[in-house]
């Protein structure tokens, strides 16, 4: 084939790979890789057209929330005047 993986160089890539990292680490790797994709998935399921409008405007409301409990407290704390 050319420019492309024949069946005997991807054996013999994965005997490399395994050799390289050992059998658990790979069966970790791909636990991890599989339960973020599955993640990944349930919030993008989860993500729809008619709930964005509401998340937009909980974030605005948020956003501002913490500004002007940050304004408050440096309008509360005295200037110094002695240095």
């Amino acid at each position: 084939m050319m420019g492309g993986i024949s069946v005997t160089q991807l054996l013999i890539l994965l005997v490399i790979v395994m050799l390289v990292f050992g059998t658990k680490r790979l069966r970790n790797i791909g636990s991890d890789l599989g339960s973020a994709v599955k993640g990944f998935r349930k919030g993008i399921e989860e993500e729809s057209p008619d709930k964005e409008p509401e998340k937009l405007a909980n974030a605005e409301k948020s956003s501002t929330e913490p500004q002007a409990k940050e304004e408050k407290a440096t309008a509360a704390r005295p200037t110094d005047t002695n240095v």
